[in-house]
């Protein structure tokens, strides 16, 4: 459901992509591509590496320890600010390697720590919702892969007014599709999360 909020971007990929859908679907099944894709270490580690050891930190592990003391909303809310700082070493690495003007490098992290708690929120909010770690996995991945959507790119696009609607329309269906989708009945109940939180905090 994850990737319906990036209908504008997959929209603009495909216009711009040299490839026909046949020789994407050849690609795909291609396992020279995927062995590529496991002997490259930045792959890896953007595409596997991350998401599973991050996810398992501050979803599978971090979130069953704050329920029973903060609830689920407050949890949702407070988990990805970790989530957020763990992401500064971005911006020590600019530092150190002079990588921009300190005012650059500033708003580079102010946009980095709200991005990702962003996205942390609502990984913890599946998290919670399914009961199973999968899906936060899968986004992650998924979010690595295609990263910020650049607008001002799709703006100077050709083809920007059906980019611009398929912006709008991954938004508003990414809204409508987010609690159904995410129905913990799907998924059996109680989840596992959720059996752990008690009407009244523990701490």
């Amino acid at each position: 459901m994850f990737g319906v909020l990036f209908l504008g971007p997959i929209m603009q990929l495909a216009m711009d992509c040299p490839w026909s859908l046949m020789d994407g679907i050849r690609v795909v099944f291609d396992p020279c591509f995927w062995m590529l894709c496991l002997s490259d270490m930045r792959w890896l580690r953007n595409q596997v590496v991350a998401p599973l050891t991050e996810e398992l930190v501050f979803r599978a592990c971090m979130l069953p320890m704050l329920i029973p003391c903060a609830g689920p909303s407050l949890a949702i809310v407070t988990c990805p600010l970790f989530f957020g700082v763990a992401h500064f070493h971005h911006v020590i690495e600019l530092l150190r390697f002079r990588q921009g003007t300190l005012s650059g490098i500033f708003l580079s992290a102010v946009f980095q720590f709200s991005y990702t708690a962003v996205f942390g929120a609502y990984t913890a909010f599946i998290f919670i919702r399914t009961g199973h770690l999968m899906g936060p996995v899968l986004c992650h991945s998924f979010c690595n892969y295609m990263g910020f959507p650049t607008i001002s790119t799709a703006l100077e696009h050709p083809q920007r007014l059906t980019i611009l609607s398929s912006y709008v329309l991954g938004v508003l269906l990414f809204l409508l599709f987010l609690f159904p989708f995410t129905d913990p009945s799907y998924y059996g109940l109680p989840t596992p999360v959720v059996r752990e939180h008690h009407n009244a905090p523990l701490c």
